[in-house]
């Protein structure tokens, strides 16, 4: 909103305004924001006295740490700087999220199991976020691409979101080897799809590629400022990483690169326990209408200040200066929507995972005291029983013909046992028998 206003204040306005009153605290605030949303310097001397005076109201909204700026005696405590800043404002829903500190809960979930079960079910919870993050891309990668893609996450918290170079390897490893880039876009990009009479219905318009070096380099320098400062992590995460995919610095592959961000940030900031991944994209895929939503919320207005048009070859041409819009925006509910899904993956996907692999591995133990069975025969019946509540089912029974009805009984019951003492030492954990 300031930065709108400012683009059609005349400065000397804000000129008169500070020479009135040289240290009144909303004409300092109004002259540093002026100056840094804009980037002009205006023809004022720099103030000599009077006590600094916060840019933001931390009560009000979601600040950085104090970084003074002499010359308006400023605190400068903005989530970014000049050329890319959003805010976020403190919401009761964003308040009762902090408080919850879910963060802690995640850790106490994860201290409760041995390391072999830990292994086991972080193992599969990279493989079930790699999975999800392209599912939301409607796409299936191949295992090469997967298991490209899950070491990337795993060496999230030492990517550097400062270097293009990270960036272009990232997204090479990521997307199929033709479609892979060696620097940023050289086009203009889109976000649509093709209705009826080969129309193209557009959802996002993104910036034009002649403004996207250094949109990506005022990004960097906020995610720089916010993985170094005391953020509230996840509101970091939403920042960096919704900040990124409107800008869409690549042909392919933004939208895992935006999802790969959240986990690097967290981690980054020690919000994730070590090692663990928490599959975001696991619960975007159960509520995607809710992503869409909340990308939506910043792709919809735009349409109305973007002069575009189609040309003889169907390709999207944008004819004003749109930059500014994708430098500063309200990243309130884009935040409040990622925290959602943060606090529902750890309460639903890392907490049934582990619970899930604990119970297996006792079922299938108890299974072998009692039959000797084949590893593949004996995983196949824990598995079967886990997902019929602890028991074979009828239709089942023929794939365990050379076992007689007592054995059968006593293995059902020995799976019992293994679901009832998990419930036990984790009360509330698994909500389902399967994952």
């Amino acid at each position: 909103m300031l930065a709108a206003a400012f683009r059609k204040i005349d400065p000397a306005e804000i000129e008169a305004w500070v020479r009135s009153e040289p240290t009144g605290a909303y004409s300092r605030r109004a002259w540093f924001l002026y100056e840094t949303l804009t980037g002009t310097r205006l023809e004022l001397d720099d103030v000599s006295a009077g006590s600094y005076v916060p840019a933001l109201n931390p009560d009000l909204e979601f600040v950085a740490e104090r970084r003074n700026s002499p010359r308006h005696r400023v605190i400068d405590n903005l989530l970014g700087g000049a050329g890319m800043c959003v805010s976020v404002r403190r919401t009761a829903r964003l308040a009762e999220h902090a408080a919850a500190r879910t963060d802690e809960e995640a850790k106490r979930l994860v201290a409760g199991f041995d390391q072999t079960t830990l292994s086991r079910a972080v193992s599969y919870l990279y493989t079930k976020e790699t999975r999800s993050s392209f599912a939301i891309e409607g796409e299936s990668p191949s295992p090469n691409r997967a298991e490209r893609f899950v070491a990337s996450l795993r060496d999230a918290p030492n990517f550097d979101l400062g270097d293009k170079a990270s960036f272009v390897d990232l997204q090479r490893q990521i997307v199929e080897s033709r479609y892979a880039s060696l620097d940023w876009r050289d086009h203009q990009n889109f976000v649509g799809e093709t209705i009826s009479g080969y129309r193209e219905k557009l959802h996002f318009i993104c910036p034009r590629p002649g403004d996207v070096p250094q949109l990506i380099t005022a990004w960097m320098a906020m995610a720089q400022r916010l993985i170094g400062s005391d953020v509230d992590p996840v509101i970091a995460a939403a920042a960096i990483a919704f900040a990124f995919v409107f800008i869409h610095p690549f042909e392919d592959g933004n939208g895992r690169l935006h999802r790969f961000l959240i986990h690097s940030v967290l981690a980054r900031r020690g919000f994730s326990p070590p090692g663990i991944v928490f599959p975001v994209s696991a619960s975007i895929v159960r509520s995607r209408h809710l992503y869409d939503e909340a990308l939506e919320s910043f792709s919809k207005p735009l349409f109305e200040f973007i002069d575009w048009h189609f040309d003889d070859e169907t390709e999207l041409v944008v004819e004003n200066e749109t930059a500014h819009l994708y430098r500063y925006f309200d990243a309130t509910a884009l935040a409040e929507y990622l925290y959602d899904r943060v606090v529902d993956t750890v309460r639903h996907d890392l907490a049934e995972e582990l619970g899930y692999v604990a119970v297996f591995d006792r079922a299938l133990a108890g299974v072998r005291e009692i039959v000797d069975m084949p590893d593949r025969r004996a995983t196949l019946f824990v598995r079967l029983c886990m997902q019929n509540g602890g028991r074979l089912s009828n239709t089942k029974r023929s794939t365990f013909s050379e076992l007689d009805d007592d054995e059968i009984r006593r293995l059902e019951r020995s799976v019992q046992e293994a679901i009832r003492q998990e419930r036990t030492l984790h009360p509330g954990i698994m909500e389902s028998e399967g994952s």
